[in-house]
This record gives structure tokens, C-alpha cells and sequence, in this order.
């Protein structure tokens, strides 16, 4: 019997304050914040790890909240990608990687942002990956159309890394397979961080990951970076609708 394809659908972060009333009850308390995003989406994409790091407790609390089956996906710090662009960065590969391991079997992926200003040198991307205990592990996306290449593709597949697609202002949404496992991030079509996805656009993004199963995904994350207005856990809602699944 074939092996119905697995979809982890849900938003860039859950600790948003104005989401209160429009997604978490009124009466909520943010302690109770994770527990009741849990209780709808399978998946979270953390953010925050971009920005500073966390202390081995706190991954250890993110795992224990966890249901069984949740699935992170941790975003590499941004000195590995915004300040020292992949350049001598094995020490803090190893700094990332042994942080989120300790979610276990909870840990989906590890997420590398590179910024629009990185140089094309695939030479330098290749030795980062290379880096990473089991690059199978780790997901790229790239902010520039410079690296949607044949031979950045090629290098990918080569490492079983992870293609990450984007929608924002200034780049498309492209099929792009280059694992078992398809990755969408949507930041907002029209502006970054905000807008609600149409139902026809909840469509189209739901046949670009059915075209990615097409071409060999065996899982699916789609997360939803939109946050402002709530919009972001109202369109992971949605989305699921729409794919074959019918559930996260």
C-alpha cells in the first residue's frame, strides 16, 4: 500500500501578543499559549533561535511540551548566515546542531536563511552544509533569485538537503524537490509579514506542494510568516482544507 503523503502545516513562531482574541482566547494565559497551538497545528518553524541563542533547558522544555509527533523546525542563528555568510562558521554549525538535537525525534529540520546581499559561491555553501552532522536534516532558503540555478539544484540533491521556497514581495514560489521533503515559507505576497492569503492563492500554494509529492516529497512543511492580524494560524487553518490530507 502506498505511503500517504505526510503534511506539517502551521505558522513561523507562536508567542505573538496581538494574536490574542483573534486566534488564542481572551481569557488565555501565554503559559497556556503552546498547549493550545499544539492542540491545532503539528508544527511549529522557531524563529527566535535566529536571533539569540537558548540554553540546552529550554530546548528540553520545547521538547516535553510537545505532543507526540509535533515537529520543530529551528532557524539557524543569523551570525551563521547574515554576518559571517557560511564563512568559517563550522564552530557555530556545531553550536546549532547540538542545541537542536536535544528535540529528538521532535526535531523536523534546521533551517538556513540566506540573505539577499550573500555572494553566489556555491563552493562556500557546499562546505557549510558539509558541516552539519546530517545535512539530510538541515533546509535552505534562499532570498535572491541569483541561486535558483541548475548546479545549486544539482548540489542539493548531492548533500539531501532541503529546497526551501519562498513567497514574499520580491521572490515566487517555485516546485522546486531536491529531497524526500518539500518546505514552503510565506512571508506575504503583496508585503512582508502581513496580508491574507485568498482562497484561490490557498489553492494554488496547496497544487504547488501536491506537484512537489508529484516529483518524489514524501513530506510537506508549509509555514505561514504572516503574522500580522492573526493571518498566519487563520491560513495554516485553511490551507489544510485544501490539501489531500485534509489535516496537518
Amino acid at each position: 500500500m502506498k505511503k500517504k503523503t505526510k503534511f506539517y502545516i502551521g505558522t513561523s513562531g507562536w508567542v505573538y501578543p496581538h494574536w490574542k482574541e483573534k486566534f488564542y482566547p481572551e481569557d488565555l494565559p501565554q503559559s497556556k499559549w503552546f498547549e493550545y497551538y499544539s492542540s491545532k497545528f503539528t508544527t511549529v518553524e522557531v524563529n527566535a533561535t535566529f536571533y539569540r541563542a537558548f540554553a540546552a533547558d529550554t530546548y528540553q522544555k520545547w521538547y516535553e511540551q510537545a505532543p507526540v509527533g509535533f515537529k520543530y523546525v529551528i532557524k539557524a542563528h543569523r551570525l551563521i548566515t547574515h554576518r559571517k555568510y557560511l564563512q568559517d562558521v563550522n564552530a557555530d554549525i556545531k553550536r546549532c546542531w547540538d542545541s537542536a538535537a536535544l528535540l529528538q525525534e521532535k526535531l523536523g529540520l534546521i533551517l538556513l536563511q540566506l540573505p539577499p546581499q550573500m555572494p553566489y559561491d556555491l563552493e562556500r555553501l557546499e562546505h557549510a552544509l558539509s558541516a552539519f552532522p546530517d545535512p539530510s536534516k538541515v533546509a535552505v532558503e534562499f532570498r535572491h533569485k541569483k541561486w535558483l540555478t541548475a548546479e545549486t539544484k544539482v548540489l542539493l540533491r548531492k548533500l539531501n538537503v532541503t529546497f526551501c521556497t519562498s513567497d514574499a514581495p520580491d521572490i515566487d514560489l517555485i516546485d522546486w524537490v531536491t529531497s524526500k521533503i518539500g518546505y514552503i515559507r510565506l512571508h506575504g505576497h503583496n508585503l512582508s509579514y502581513t496580508g491574507n492569503y485568498s482562497t484561490p492563492e490557498l489553492k494554488n500554494i496547496a497544487k504547488l506542494a501536491e506537484n512537489m509529492v508529484k516529483k518524489g516529497a514524501k513530506t510537506i512543511y508549509v509555514f505561514f510568516n504572516n503574522d500580522a492580524e492573526a493571518y498566519a494560524p487563520k491560513n495554516a487553518l485553511d490551507l489544510r482544507v485544501h490539501t489531500k490530507n485534509g489535516t496537518s
